[in-house]
């Protein structure tokens, strides 16, 4: 008589005869004849192992508490260790990660474990994947579920946070005050810079008006003097002591009695007499 397992492509089975290893069987049918032989199953599939909360001391001797989940598998190829090397692997890992997670979070500080938690992954899995891989075990994957402080020092961080808060808005809105009062100051500067822009354009508006204006007058009382030199030029001498003599005829009609000439006045009429000498000689 005889017993025929009929084996998943993920399972395979650690056969013994009389009691010594085999080899491992599967997947298909796998010959078991009763009293002569035994087995072993093992699943291949990855497992997820569900870690009960642990309460851990850090570096500052805060307590701590800590859940998570492990995700682990047989190695295909050295599936026989996890018959032949381990009574019960999933006893063990769940032993030997509580462990590791004690010593892995008792080098760090409270403040460290809240703030890295995939560091503490990453450290866990490699720990746990160094000391499985004698049992034919792959630690594939490690994850935190939770991280609970003590509830004195989750008051502490609690205040903390509150406090920190408050700095960051007083910071926030001076930082706001600081950047209103720079921004009012610019502005202010670029009035004023404008405004004096202003001004200077004016002054040279005006500067440059009063300029033109005083060519444009004295271009003008150029071609006045012009005009004149022109005219005076076609008077003779005997026209300016008629001019003289008309001038004393309305000097005299005055109520003046007496009159006083300078030296000069005579110099005025010598034209005239000579001409008449002249005259009277012809």
């Amino acid at each position: 008589m005889f017993i025929i397992n009929f084996l998943k492509d993920y399972e395979r089975i650690a056969r013994f005869k009389w009691g010594n290893f085999t080899g491992m069987k599967g997947p298909g049918p796998t010959l078991m004849i009763p009293i002569m032989h035994s087995g072993v199953k093992v699943d291949l599939r990855t497992e997820v192992i569900d870690i009960p909360r642990q309460t851990n001391i850090t570096k500052d001797n805060a307590p701590i508490d800590i859940d998570f989940l492990i995700y682990l598998r047989v190695i295909e190829g050295e599936a026989a260790k996890s018959v032949l090397e381990v009574e019960n692997y999933r006893m063990a890992v769940i032993g030997l990660s509580t462990t590791t997670l004690r010593a892995v979070v008792g080098e760090m500080t409270v403040d460290e474990v809240l703030s890295q938690r995939e560091k503490i992954n990453t450290m866990l899995r490699t720990k746990l994947d160094n000391e499985t891989g004698r049992w034919g075990i792959k630690v594939t994957n490690v994850e935190i579920k939770t991280i609970e402080p003590a509830a004195d020092i989750q008051e502490a961080m609690n205040r903390q946070m509150s406090a920190e808060r408050v700095r960051r808005a007083v910071i926030i809105e001076a930082e706001g005050t600081r950047q209103s009062a720079i921004t009012v100051a610019e502005g202010e500067k670029q009035a004023a810079i404008l405004k004096a822009e202003g001004h200077k354009e004016a002054e040279i508006l005006t500067a440059e008006g009063d300029k033109q204006a005083a060519v444009l007058r004295a271009e003008g009382y150029s071609l006045s003097l012009d005009k004149i030199q022109n005219i005076a030029k076609d008077i003779t001498s005997n026209t300016m002591s008629l001019q003289y003599f008309d001038t004393l005829k309305s000097i005299g009609e005055g109520q003046s009695t007496k009159y006083i000439f300078p030296m000069e006045f005579t110099n005025l009429l010598k034209p005239f007499i000579e001409s008449k000498k002249d005259d009277k000689n012809d």
